[in-house]
């Protein structure tokens, strides 16, 4: 049967884990100097008087370079703890990794091939 005592714990840390955050906010809005002038709403750009707008257009080739670079520094995560263990798991999981590799790779090509990795 479920019983809800046997979950104390977690909901003491959950409403702990909860209130910690809301009060340093709190705390903070109490404790801040509120100046607002033109020197706080210009945009900063290393102590220069910036020079036209703020709102600019990247090309969405260096977003996707970033992503691409990101899927693969996560793969390197995931593969490290199996790499420290292969010895223990067994041939299974040896094969679970090279389909995850291979999946990847499989991904790596195709951006590739769309041109992702080119920079300029």
């Amino acid at each position: 049967m479920f019983l809800l005592h046997e979950y104390d714990i977690f909901w003491t840390f959950l409403i702990i884990a909860s209130l910690i955050p809301i009060l340093a906010f709190w705390i903070s809005g109490l404790l801040d100097p509120v100046s607002e002038g033109p020197e706080k709403l210009s945009s900063y750009e290393s102590g220069i008087e910036p020079m036209g707008g703020a709102w600019l257009q990247f090309r969405i080739r260096y977003y996707m370079f970033a992503l691409v670079f990101v899927v693969f520094d996560v793969e390197t995560v995931f593969l490290y703890p199996w790499a420290m263990s292969f010895d223990v798991l067994g041939v299974s999981v040896f094969i679970e990794a090279f389909i995850f590799v291979l999946i990847l790779v499989v991904g790596l090509v195709y951006a590739w091939r769309k041109g992702a990795l080119e920079w300029s």
